[in-house]
């Protein structure tokens, strides 16, 4: 029972002595990426930047003690912050007005001068880079403009950098993310420039491919008929070849040769063929002056005995 009691006690009790001590700055509690500055009498006295449960008492001695009642603490954040400013004016060379986005990272690095030097870091900070992103770019050529942005952004932070540090920041990284045309009418003008554009290079480029497929064709064209010319000069000469040939061994046989492909010629062509009598002149004589209308008629006498 006794056991409980003191349990339940010391459960009330000790929140109770930490609050105390933590308000007579007996102990306090910096947090990651956190700087904590003191003052007594309006005087800054030190600052404790290591995260942890610090005592004063051991950094600042017995002038810690009287901080709850005659100073004050500030908690200061230190973490990497990031801003974006977006459609900053500014006109180029061509009197063309034109909205910059800026992007930037900053980072308090002297607390001390991040509280009391100026009223509005953050603010002012905005209004540095704000102003020398706009006297930067002013007055540029447009193409220069919408280039040239890695240069020009090292050109903001050079400028922005030396009065940052008086006020306690150092400036990470500033980069122009975008830079955009603010007229509509503008705007409609470069799209429809920039459609033309890209019909002229697409019909380029079609009609590119269909000359070179044309040219391929010919060329093509020009090798078949080439070899098919040679094909048709080479073949007299093996058929001779092959006749001669055939004529040494046997001329009967090339004789029937011969007139195999002469009948073969004949069907051919198509022509029609009356077979006469050798003794009929007068039939001779008819069938030439008989003219065919399906083709050349020719007129064979032979005895019929």
């Amino acid at each position: 029972m006794y056991f409980l009691t003191g349990f339940i006690a010391g459960l009330l009790v000790i929140p109770i002595l930490l609050a105390m001590a933590r308000f007579f700055g007996l102990y306090t509690c910096v947090q990651e990426c956190e700087s904590q500055v003191f003052t007594l009498f309006g005087k800054v006295i030190g600052t404790i930047d290591t995260s942890g449960l610090q005592f004063p008492l051991s950094h600042f001695g017995s002038k810690a003690l009287l901080i709850p009642f005659f100073g004050k603490r500030y908690e200061v954040s230190t973490a990497l912050r990031q801003h974006y400013l977006r459609s900053q004016m500014v006109n180029s060379e061509e009197g063309t007005p034109m909205g910059v986005g800026i992007w930037y990272e900053m980072q308090v690095k002297d607390p001390v001068s991040y509280l009391f030097i100026n009223a509005n870091p953050d603010g002012s900070l905005q209004a540095n880079v704000t102003s020398s992103t706009i006297s930067t770019l002013s007055n540029l050529e447009m193409e220069k403009m919408l280039e040239d942005r890695h240069s020009l952004s090292r050109s903001v932070r050079q400028t922005v950098s030396p009065l940052s540090e008086k006020w306690g920041y150092q400036l990470g990284s500033v980069y122009i993310r975008k830079v955009e045309f603010t007229d509509a009418h503008m705007v409609e003008n470069i799209t429809e420039k920039v459609v033309k554009r890209l019909v002229q290079v697409t019909s380029a480029m079609k009609q590119d491919g269909e000359n070179r497929v044309g040219l391929i064709k010919s060329e093509t064209a020009f090798k078949v008929s080439q070899k098919m010319a040679e094909a048709a000069a080479s073949r007299p000469r093996i058929v001779g070849r092959a006749l001669n040939e055939i004529a040494k061994q046997d001329a009967e046989i090339l004789d029937t040769v011969l007139e195999v492909m002469e009948v073969d010629n004949l069907l051919a062509s198509g022509a029609t063929i009356d077979i006469l009598p050798s003794s009929s002149n007068v039939l001779v004589q008819l069938g030439e002056g008989t003219k065919s209308t399906t083709g050349p008629e020719i007129v064979t006498a032979t005895s019929l005995d």
